[in-house]
Formats: C-alpha cells, sequence, structure tokens
C-alpha cells in the first residue's frame, strides 16, 4: 500500500499482496518496518538506476530548484507594486507590473509542468527497468528459493515495491530538497525585507513543526495499519476465492461471509484512522498559518500607522507566509513517502543481490545427445543437513526405459530435479553422455530433458502458446506433429479456435486429462533426449493412460525414458525398475526378476492387483 495526499486529501493505493498475516490485529513484520529517511547506501544504489537517464534527471534537480527560486518572487513584485507604482499612481508602471506578474506565473506554470511531467517520466523509466531486472533476476533463482519465499511476497516485490519507487521520484528526495531550499530562500528574502516582522511572522514556526512531526509518526503508524489490513484482506479473498469449491461442498457461506465482514470492518477502521489525522492536522496546520497571518497583520497594520513600514511589504509578509507554511505541512508526507521508498529499495535490492540461483559456469553445447544417464555416489539434503537421496547410482543406457518406484517420500522425484539441475547435488556426480551436468550450459541441457509432471501447470493463455512457451524456433506444423503423435489433435481442433483456445488461469476450462496430455506435447515439441515422466498419468482416466502409453511407445524409440508412477502396469516393459526407499535403492531389476525376488516391489504388486481385481 502506498499513501499519500492529493490536493490535502488522503489517497490510498491498494496494491498489497497476501502475507499470511492474522486477520485480528496488524504484527510489526518485514512489510511493515519503516526505514530511515537518508539511507545514503540505499539511496546510492538506487542512483544507479536512473544513471541511464542522468541528463534528465540533472535536468529535474534545476527545474525543482528554479522553481523553489521563483516563490519568493511574486510577493516581492506584488510589494513594489503597491509601494510604488499604485502609491504613485503610475497607470502605465501599473500594467507593466502586471504583466512582469503574469509573466512569472506562467513561467512558474511551465516549471510546474515540467517538473510534474520530468518527474513522473523519470520514475517509470526506472521502475520499468527494475521491475524487468527483478523478474529477470527471480527467473533464475533456483527452486530451493521459491521452496522457502512465499509466492506472494516475490509478487509484492515486483508490484508493490517496485510502484512505490515512482512516487521517491515524484515527492522524495528532490522535492524535499526543493521544499527546504524554498524555505531558506523565503526566510532570507524576508529577513532581508523587514527582521520584526520576520520574527513576528515565523513564531508559529515552533507550533507548526510540533504538529507536522506529531502528525509524520501518526500517519506512518496508521499506514503501517493500512497495509496489514489491506494484505489481510487480500489474503482471504484470494484463499476463499480459490477454494470456494469447498466453502460451498460444506455449506459454509453464512460462516465465511461473517469472516469477511471481519476482516472488512479492521480494514474500513484503519483506513478511517488514517483519515482522521489528515482530516485533524490540516485544519490545525491552516490555523497556525492563519495565526501567523493574523500576527502580522495585527503587527504590520500597527506599524503602518506608525509609518515604520509600508503597506506592500505586510502585503508580501502575508503571502511569505502562505509560501513558507505550504511546503513544511508537505514535508511530512514527503518524508513518509521516502522513508517507504526506502524501505521498498532495500527489499528489492535484498532480492536482486541474492546469490540464491542455479550457477551457469558449463560451456558445452551438445551438437546431438544420445541419452545416456550415470548416477555415481549422489547425496543430497534439501537443507543441507537431513539426506534426502543417499548414495545413489545408476546407469540408464541410451533409449533405455528405467523406472522408480517407492513410497510417497522416498525420494523419486528428487532424482529428477537433480538430473535437470533444479537442485544441485552435495556429493557424488551424475552424468549425461559422459559429461557432468555442471559443464553443461544450463538451457543447452534443459532443452534436452523433456518433463512431464503430475500437478499440470497452464498459463492463462493459448494452447498453441502454452505448448510452445514463445518459443520461435518451434514450428506450428511440428507442434501439430507432436500433437498428433500424442493423440490430442484432433481433441484440440474441435475447440473454438482451435490451437488459439484460451484455456484460461491453469486451465480451468480444460479436464485434467486433457491439461495433462497438452503438458506431454509441451514436453515432446522440443524434441528432448530424455524424456521424465513423474507420475505424469496417476491423475488420468484409464482411456487417457492408454492415450499416453501408446503416445509414449512411438516417442520413445531412439529416446531415453524416466518414469516415476504408482501405477505399475504402466512400467511393466522399463529395462529396469527401481526401487527407493528412504532416499536409498532398495531393488533393481526388471518387472519379473523383482516379482521373483519377493521384496518390497513384488508385495506392492500384489497389493494393487488385489484392488483392481
Amino acid at each position: 500500500m502506498n499513501g499519500k495526499t492529493l490536493n490535502g486529501k488522503l489517497k490510498i493505493d491498494f496494491c498489497c499482496y497476501p502475507e499470511n498475516l492474522p486477520f485480528s490485529r496488524f504484527p510489526v513484520n518485514e512489510e511493515q518496518k519503516s526505514g530511515r529517511i537518508f539511507d545514503w547506501p540505499t539511496l546510492k544504489r538506487l542512483y544507479s538506476f536512473v544513471r541511464p537517464y542522468q541528463s534528465r534527471f540533472y535536468l529535474l534537480v534545476f527545474i525543482i530548484l528554479l522553481s523553489a527560486s521563483l516563490a519568493p518572487l511574486t510577493p516581492l513584485l506584488i510589494r513594489y507594486t503597491i509601494d510604488n507604482e499604485i502609491a504613485a499612481g503610475d497607470y502605465q508602471g501599473l500594467t507593466l507590473m502586471l504583466m512582469l506578474m503574469i509573466g512569472v506565473l506562467v513561467l512558474q506554470a511551465i516549471v510546474q509542468f515540467t517538473n510534474t511531467y520530468l518527474s513522473g517520466w523519470l520514475g517509470q523509466h526506472v521502475i520499468r527497468d527494475i521491475r524487468v531486472q527483478l523478474y529477470r533476476k527471480i527467473l533464475h533463482l533456483r527452486l530451493k528459493f521459491f521452496d522457502n519465499t512465499p509466492i506472494g511476497r516475490l509478487v509484492t516485490r515486483s508490484i508493490s515495491d517496485v510502484e512505490t519507487l515512482a512516487d521517491v521520484f515524484s515527492e522524495g528526495m528532490a522535492a524535499i530538497a526543493g521544499d527546504i531550499l524554498q524555505l531558506i530562500l523565503i526566510v532570507a528574502v524576508m529577513f532581508y525585507t523587514d527582521w520584526r516582522l520576520s520574527a513576528i511572522s515565523l513564531s508559529m514556526i515552533p507550533l507548526m513543526l510540533l504538529s507536522t512531526y506529531i502528525f509524520k509518526e501518526k500517519i506512518k503508524d496508521s499506514f503501517n495499519e493500512v497495509r496489514a489490513a489491506v494484505a489481510n484482506l487480500n489474503s482471504f479473498v484470494q484463499e476463499h476465492i480459490t477454494g470456494m469449491s469447498i466453502v460451498q461442498i460444506f455449506s459454509s457461506e453464512k460462516i465465511e461471509a461473517d469472516k469477511f465482514r471481519a476482516i472488512n470492518n479492521e480494514h474500513r477502521k484503519a483506513n478511517i484512522r488514517s483519515i482522521w489525522y489528515y482530516s485533524v492536522y490540516y485544519p490545525v496546520a491552516d490555523i497556525i498559518s492563519a495565526l501567523g497571518v493574523g500576527l502580522v497583520v495585527w503587527y504590520g497594520a500597527r506599524e503602518i500607522i506608525n509609518e515604520e513600514v509600508t503597506f506592500g511589504t505586510v502585503t508580501a509578509f502575508v503571502m511569505f507566509i502562505n509560501l513558507f507554511f505550504r511546503p513544511i505541512r508537505m514535508l511530512a508526507d514527503r518524508f513518509n513517502t521516502l522513508q517507504m521508498g526506502i524501505v521498498s529499495t532495500d527489499r528489492i535490492l535484498k532480492l536482486l543481490d541474492s546469490t540464491d540461483y542455479t550457477v551457469n559456469n558449463g560451456t558445452f553445447v551438445p551438437t546431438a545427445m544420445k541419452g545416456e544417464v550415470n548416477f555415481n555416489n549422489v547425496w543430497f539434503a534439501y537443507n543441507n543437513e537431513d539426506y534426502v537421496l543417499r548414495d545413489i547410482s545408476f546407469k540408464v543406457r541410451a533409449g533405455e526405459t528405467i523406472a522408480f518406484v517407492g513410497a510417497t517420500g522416498a525420494g523419486k522425484s528428487s532424482i529428477i530435479n537433480l538430473l535437470s539441475r533444479f537442485y544441485d547435488i552435495n556429493k557424488g556426480e551424475i552424468l549425461v553422455d559422459g559429461v557432468d551436468v555442471h559443464d553443461y550450459e544450463l538451457g543447452a541441457l534443459r532443452r534436452n530433458i523433456g518433463v512431464v509432471l503430475q500437478d499440470v501447470f497452464l498459463f492463462s493463455d493459448t494452447i498453441e502458446n502454452n505448448i510452445t512457451l514463445g518459443d520461435k524456433r518451434i514450428s506450428r506444423e511440428k507442434m501439430i506433429e507432436a500433437a498428433k503423435l500424442v493423440g490430442v489433435h484432433d481433441f484440440i481442433e474441435r475447440l473454438p479456435g482451435g490451437y488459439s483456445y484460451n484455456v484460461m488461469e491453469r486451465g480451468s476450462t480444460l479436464s485434467v486429462g486433457q491439461r495433462q496430455l497438452i503438458s506431454f506435447v509441451r514436453a515432446m515439441v522440443q524434441d528432448p533426449k530424455i524424456i521424465v515422466l513423474d507420475e505424469a498419468t496417476s491423475s488420468v482416466d484409464t482411456e487417457t493412460e492408454e492415450m499416453i502409453q501408446n503416445a509414449i511407445d512411438k516417442l520413445m524409440k531412439g529416446r531415453t525414458a524416466i518414469v516415476i508412477a504408482h501405477r505399475l502396469s504402466t512400467i511393466q516393459k522399463a529395462n529396469k525398475i527401481i526401487v527407493v526407499d528412504k532416499g536409498r535403492i532398495m531393488e533393481q531389476g526388471t518387472h519379473e526378476e523383482l516379482l521373483q525376488h519377493e521384496g518390497f516391489y513384488a508385495n506392492l504388486y500384489r497389493m494393487q492387483y488385489k484392488e483392481v481385481v
């Protein structure tokens, strides 16, 4: 959530994302912390993103300084006009002064327009570059990072935190510098003009500074509360819309509506508190400013009567007071904006500086991969302590089919994740065609390994884009050929628009079996030399499974296949079946050999056979 004022009114940008915050209160977490206003290392890093646009940045600084310098000019011109042209009855001189003041006002309008446009232009270009750089970074982070990082936090980094940086340029450091310079110039001009009226005018400063400081602290706390309230609201709505089928199955609509009402009330209260602080501060600031004006008018009127000061001087000081107190009122908002920008920048930089990515130092790009796979004494742990794979060794010759079976959590999926280097091993070595996987260029390695998972993810896009993933090297003819081999071409052609049919979010308009078949085409269209099926047929019906099995029989010729399956009927033809339990290989052999061994595999086979019977 970004909070700021617009024409004296509270403006709240609801762009926060759920962070699993509790519904009943607002704990301080990473999303709520306030940073130091002048965190120079962070500001220096932020400036590095501005460097490609530094000419416009320096122009913006100049424009801000020019705007601050023009601020005292109008009161001085009015003072001169009243005391000289009007007092002398010089209508020609009055006309010239009026034209000069109109020119100054036009110049101020041009400067203000340039300031607003340049700050917005610069902010949008910088956040575009940061967002692109941030997303590229996320694309290359290893899966271990995503295992330990909530998705909502990454979304917040990419959208909400980056968007906050735009305000840093429009209302942040440069704007604060401009406000401070304006205050200094006005005070200097005021004391140069009349030190006594200046002292009277500035007597209200302590009250204004005190009220501004209190407001700044209160509104900062209220912004934190609103951030938490929005996160709670978004979290609840997202989770319960996703799980709406469960809500309706158990007739929990009224219960969930009551929960939502309570959360929404907290959201309303948090926003009203923010609005209340603004509602109090601006009238108080206006009263303090009015008191200053009143004192100037009272003292100035007496001095005019005594002929100590002129009427034009008093009029100018009334204008000076308004010009002086306006930036003070704005500084509270600007400091909060800068604080939030510093925090957001710090979070973004931490993500950009993350070293938790797969190192791609390999340079080997095979001209033609055969598909031979060797695991030699492989040990692996997700947290570098508890090994999920222990001394795994096996060999798959090019063109062979090898199958893994075992209980859930035995380590089967970890084996195939290591093959594609989604995770890196702790000990041992993995060879593909006799070359260590770390020596391969990562893209070349993964393009030769086609993976079909049990949990299929389809993007909200056309079937064609879900198959090719935007890879221009894959022709439409090649895609259709792969679809025909899998046996889904006719089904796709019957859909409205055929391959241009939009499958919606997560492929919700397709059945589980249809999504699985499309994911199979997605793997096959890359023409990989190694095929990995991670329980790819466990979520489909018998007819769809037969379609996939028929496609496998055609496509496995000349390719290496690694299959993980609960249905033993799908792996009986495998060249070798490996039984894994608690991270170790317990048995391996053909289907017939393992049945004769009367071990784990034989018991599992008999249990499934009884279920079928």
